[in-house]
């Protein structure tokens, strides 16, 4: 398929005189010949080679771009499936939004692939990255932090001036392209802005502020690229820039579908933390005395503010990070009632005066008009959470250095189902002629991929399941020890780290140990440490001791300049996303059979929702989340067509109990091995690999 012979649809282009008009192609068919030995696509990636499942993909996304509606596609690893989306929504001419989960899939998709695409297709389209605004430098506060005498400290400072420097030369604000910035600086709070602290068109530097210059990009583009987070921040509160953007745009795709849930609830219901209270006394102290030192006590009103905050957090004593506290009655569980409304009421007495010691000087700064604004909300929010929940909805409190009051709908089902597919409103023409494609590598373990259409209120749309054109019998085997302590036993963790102490020695590392629990992560860990430390035979990487990033770079390179091979020991964001393709990464080791924790609050209303309806909260909830879970583990294994590798399961119910055929169904179908002796063949096929 050349350029000159090509007319797609939304192209506006006329044949050029002497050249006959080529018929219009439908935009599957267009489609399918992008995929074609010699297509365009072999223009764009040296390494293209036709799949069957990748062509597949992309004629149902040409045809649901076509015909509008939903569509659902599951796309095994390997697929190819950005390429399956990107064509024909390029080649449709028609305005696109793509949403992803992580920024780190943001900028390959905007840095990379969609430039590589559109230059191969000879499409002159204009594109656009926008991100939350904590993606971005905030010139006021960065020059508002240099009179902030709550910095942190003098490496803080150095950071600071980095930044100072990095700021005079970038175009986009875009703190991503500063080298150096670790994504957990102390640094990030003092010079970016949120909703809270915002100043809007009020701001010093509106003419030059970067969120707004992304915005109007974004408003000017063909096809934006953003992220989960945002799009549901978004729609929760309105406010412009994807408000303004979205009804402009009539196809929308989103990556990653599998975290849209759990994203989703995160912004469709209400919260309040501790830590929005102290940065507001911080914000509030800081403007009080560059701007009206000495009007107003605001040391006094600061530090009221910050210790009510403080007051409140102890209310709920000592608890581990990540704690999610029960909060069916008036106060959340093991809370005094009286303790907890006294705490609360002296928050709310604090920012009542905080505001009226604001709106006494709100004319001398547009800060201090915002920070009022801040109390007023941080009021009502708090108010908020001393009436009933809504109806529907689960209230928790997250408890670890700060406190998070949350209520939360249990899913999205209802918000996609109003809000974006418009369901029930006729007279919204537009509504049914959008397009909405779901794509992700992990989408449930049935046929109607119902882990992910039922809480996404996607039960209507049409689902397709791509299946991975990799050889998993003969790239991938797997192992489930059958003499091993049961998952509850105390020996459990340190059989694990054992296992993978003996394992990664003979495989020179190239070994990634997956937790279900952060406890379980600390006694690997530190097991494996304390068994190496000093020692130049293994270098064990833990997730927690190096940004995630880092950690990665570092065992991407494993045996590498005279360095030791890995292991990793990690949990959470790392049983996805993560991408080790090659030698790097040969053996995976989970630990526990990855069931959703049974006293977290909203797993628990969940559960109980389900068996309301007569339904099975095992069968139907924990069994799901399990499986897809176990999926996105093993998926960490096989990258790439010429990987080989062993994935091992360290629960033995995964053979023992009636339920593990589901999982293992849900597993790739990778070659079993059946006992220990097996387990060593294969270890010892693998360690001779050349390398």
């Amino acid at each position: 398929m050349t350029d000159s012979a090509v007319a797609w649809p939304g192209s506006h282009a006329e044949p050029g005189e002497g050249v006959p008009a080529v018929p219009m192609q439908s935009l599957s068919e267009l489609a399918r010949n992008a995929f074609v030995p010699g297509g365009v696509l072999s223009r764009a990636a040296e390494a293209f080679r036709p799949r069957g499942g990748q062509t597949e993909m992309a004629i149902a996304v040409a045809r649901t771009i076509e015909q509008g509606g939903a569509l659902v596609v599951e796309a095994g690893t390997g697929v190819g499936k950005t390429f399956s989306y990107l064509v024909p929504a390029l080649l449709s001419g028609e305005r696109v939004l793509i949403s992803t989960a992580t920024k780190t899939l943001q900028d390959q998709l905007f840095g990379r692939d969609l430039p590589r695409l559109a230059e191969a297709l000879g499409l002159p389209v204009r594109m656009a990255l926008l991100k939350g605004r904590g993606s971005y430098l905030c010139l006021h506060r960065m020059e508002l932090a240099r009179q902030d005498g709550s910095f942190p400290d003098r490496s803080a400072l150095r950071t600071l001036a980095k930044v100072e420097e990095w700021a005079q030369a970038t175009r986009t604000g875009d703190l991503a392209e500063m080298t150096g910035l670790d994504e957990r600086s102390p640094v990030l709070p003092y010079i970016t802005s949120t909703r809270d602290n915002c100043l809007g068109s009020d701001c010093p530097k509106f003419r030059q502020c970067h969120v707004n210059a992304a915005r109007r990009e974004a408003l000017a583009a063909e096809v934006v690229v953003i992220n989960h987070h945002l799009f549901f921040a978004d729609l929760a509160v309105r406010e412009s820039g994807m408000a303004e953007l979205l009804p402009t745009v009539r196809v929308v795709i989103f990556d990653e579908a599998h975290q849209l849930n759990e994203t989703g609830v995160q912004f469709l219901g209400r919260q309040v933390g501790t830590g929005q209270v102290l940065d507001f006394a911080r914000d509030m102290l800081g403007a009080g005395l560059q701007f009206a030192r000495g009007l107003v006590d605001w040391q006094l009103l600061a530090g009221a503010t910050e210790r009510a905050a403080r007051d409140l957090r102890l209310t709920m004593g000592r608890l581990p990070p990540g704690s999610r506290v029960r909060w069916s009655d008036v106060a959340p569980e093991g809370v005094h009632e009286e303790t907890w409304n006294d705490a609360l009421a002296q928050l709310a007495a604090a920012l009542e005066q905080a505001a009226e010691g604001l709106g006494t000087v709100s004319e001398m700064a547009p800060d201090f008009v915002r920070l009022h604004e801040r109390a007023l909300t941080l009021h009502r929010s708090l108010h908020a959470f001393t009436r009933e929940p809504a109806e529907g909805a689960v209230r928790w409190v997250d408890a670890g250095n700060q406190l998070r009051l949350v209520e939360s709908p249990l899913d999205i089902a209802q918000a996609v189902q109003q809000k974006l597919l418009k369901q029930g409103e006729d007279h919204d023409a537009e509504a049914n002629r959008r397009s909405w494609i779901f794509t992700s590598a992990t989408l449930g373990d049935d046929a109607r991929l119902s882990w992910f259409t039922e809480p996404c209120g996607l039960e209507e749309a049409e689902v397709l399941r791509v299946a991975s054109p990799f050889d998993y019998p003969s790239q991938a085997s797997l192992y489930v020890p059958r003499r091993f302590p049961r998952p509850n036993e105390a020996g459990h963790s340190g059989a694990v780290a054992a296992l993978a102490e003996r394992a990664a020695q003979r495989l020179g590392g190239r070994t990634m140990v997956l937790t279900t629990t952060l406890r379980a992560l600390r006694a690997i860990g530190e097991q494996l440490q304390e068994r190496f430390a000093g020692s130049l035979e293994l270098e064990i990487l833990v997730q927690g001791q190096w940004p995630k990033r880092r950690l990665i770079e570092r065992f991407r390179e494993g045996a590498s300049d005279g360095r030791p091979g890995c292991v990793l020991v990690a949990s959470a964001s790392f049983w996805e996303g993560v991408d080790v393709p090659g030698e790097a990464l040969e053996m995976v080791i989970i630990d526990k059979l990855p069931f959703p924790p049974p006293g977290d609050p909203l797993v628990e209303a969940r559960s109980q929702r389900l068996e309301a309806q007569g339904r099975s909260s095992f069968n139907d909830y924990s069994i799901p989340e399990a499986a897809v879970a176990l999926k996105q583990g093993a998926g960490r294994l096989i990258r790439r067509e010429t990987d080989r590798g062993l994935l091992v399961v360290c629960d033995t119910r995964l053979v023992s109990m009636g339920y593990g055929r589901r999982l293992l169904g849900a597993l790739p179908p990778m070659r079993r091995l059946n006992d220990e002796a097996e387990f060593e063949q294969a270890l010892e096929e693998l360690a001779a690999r050349p390398q």
